[in-house]
């Protein structure tokens, strides 16, 4: 059954979403925003089965990889800007985002039709695709939870210092406690996404990377069971912000973020000192 959905499936979904969106400016309704959100999600599923079937012959070693073509590319990026919007819509329901960011998706999926029949990337380019996505939000994501501990840090400093009523110091001045702790949150949330994107990319280079090039790595590899437990550590941290309303204040959020450094110093050493660092 699941085999069967089509872009049309996804698209009507987002459509009716933008209407619901749009609806904003006329009127006001309580069931508005659990419909909104139920149509976005279901796209959101529709949209990753569909690219899930679209890639299930790489896994058995037939058809051409994710990325390996501008429709592909086309239809990961609007998953991605779909995906974005729900954590957006979840997190600030008041903002009307979607008036933005839904046509931008609906405008990706356009193009990815339109290019449906383009021949698709040539396998060297298609490795360079998912390359450079691995490495680029592998470094975007370490450099956010990075931010994330040295604002967790700057958080725990000014929180005792405010709490004993310790005069500042001359030329030691530290943002508010307000600003550091919505810092916190949204870093937990931001490294959350690029490593997820990080992680995925791997996955997808070891299934379809020849071995000859080095690219195929054991699933067991301390790199790969590391980051792994560094992602689930950020997804179970996400969820528990968003869901334990007081993990959202307060010193929390700066212990959380402390405890992903933790976590992404650990792969970071089998990283640099393993083979993955080998070039």
């Amino acid at each position: 059954m699941l085999s069967g959905i089509t872009i049309t499936c996804f698209a009507a979904s987002y459509a009716v979403s933008l209407a619901l969106e749009i609806s904003r400016l006329f009127f006001r309704t309580a069931v508005r925003f659990p419909l909104l959100l139920g149509f976005t999600v279901a796209g959101l599923f529709a949209h990753a089965v569909y690219l899930a079937t679209r890639a299930e012959g790489v896994v058995s070693g037939h058809g051409i990889p994710p990325l390996a073509s501008w429709f592909d590319f086309c239809l990961v990026a609007a998953w991605f800007l779909a995906g974005a919007y729900v954590v957006l819509t979840v997190r600030r329901p008041q903002n009307a985002v979607g008036i933005f960011l839904l046509p931008m998706v609906l405008l990706l999926i356009g193009v990815a039709v339109l290019f449906r029949d383009a021949p698709p990337f040539n396998e060297q380019k298609a490795l360079y695709v998912w390359r450079m996505m691995h490495g680029f939000a592998l470094l975007a994501g370490t450099t956010a939870v990075a931010l994330g501990f040295t604002t967790g840090l700057m958080y725990l400093i000014q929180s005792y210092r405010l709490k004993h009523r310790l005069p500042p110091r001359k030329g030691f001045r530290l943002p508010s406690l307000e600003w550091l702790q919505d810092f916190n949150r949204e870093s937990i949330l931001v490294s959350t996404c690029l490593l997820g994107v990080g992680f995925a990319s791997g996955v997808i280079l070891n299934l379809i990377g020849p071995a000859e090039q080095g690219l195929a790595i054991a699933w067991t590899d301390p790199v790969v069971v590391s980051s792994g437990c560094l992602f689930a550590w950020l997804v179970a941290a996400s969820v528990f912000e968003f869901c334990y309303e007081p993990a959202r204040q307060g010193t929390k959020v700066a212990y959380l973020t402390l405890a992903s450094f933790v976590f992404l110093g650990l792969a970071l050493f089998f990283v640099l000192f393993g083979n993955h660092a080998v070039p």
